[in-house]
């Protein structure tokens, strides 16, 4: 076969590939440009963050939790122990007055002609009611206590059981007195606080 006759047949499909493999090329090297120039300037949104990070959460088991974010609570009760405590002695009527006129309303759990029991605004527990004498007779608090006051202070243990078989927490609940301001007693007139609904643990407070 001539040479003239093989340039005839393969010349063209010669220029053909060759047209081929440079726009091959070509389209290459666009697209590795647009690739570059796009990561180059690609935004990467910052990881999600599913929860939010609590160094004192993590670490600490709950109850030593709730013991450290009562704080500043503890601290605000003192405070205010310690104000009350300025008029301790004065006989002034108190809020507790005012609950057992009426004049400020409270959800009653229990009420007889001696006492009188009624939640707490501030629970620090899901069961937590207050118990108090409808006559303060002297009795700001356990430290005033006299042979006369025998009889009133028993009673309120005893409306202590009857709060607690109210509130369904017979099988467990705590009965505290705070007694002045190192016990950081607010209101100056005896009171009981019945505590419950939760485990109660020791040492309290």
């Amino acid at each position: 076969m001539s040479k003239n006759l093989l340039e005839l047949i393969f010349k063209p499909k010669l220029h053909s590939m060759a047209a081929i493999t440079s726009s091959l090329l070509r389209n290459y090297a666009g697209s590795a440009s647009v690739r570059a120039f796009a990561f180059a300037n690609v935004r990467v949104p910052p990881p999600r963050t599913f929860f939010n990070y609590n160094p004192v959460s993590f670490l600490l088991p709950f109850h030593s939790r709730r013991s450290f974010s009562r704080i500043g609570v503890t601290n605000d009760e003192e405070a205010l122990a310690k104000a009350a405590a300025v008029n301790a002695d004065s006989e002034a009527p108190t809020i507790f007055d005012k609950i057992i006129a009426k004049e400020i309303p409270s959800s009653i759990v229990y009420e007889d002609e001696k006492v009188l029991a009624f939640h707490d605004v501030n629970p620090q527990a899901p069961v937590h009611v207050l118990v108090i004498p409808k006559f303060r007779d002297g009795l700001t608090m356990l430290g005033k206590a006299e042979e006369r006051h025998t009889e009133i202070l028993g009673y309120l243990l005893y409306a202590a059981k009857i709060v607690a078989e109210k509130e369904g927490i017979l099988d467990g609940f705590r009965v505290v007195i705070n007694n002045g301001p190192g016990g950081c007693q607010s209101v100056y007139h005896l009171h009981l606080h019945v505590l419950g609904g939760r485990q109660m643990t020791w040492p309290a407070g």
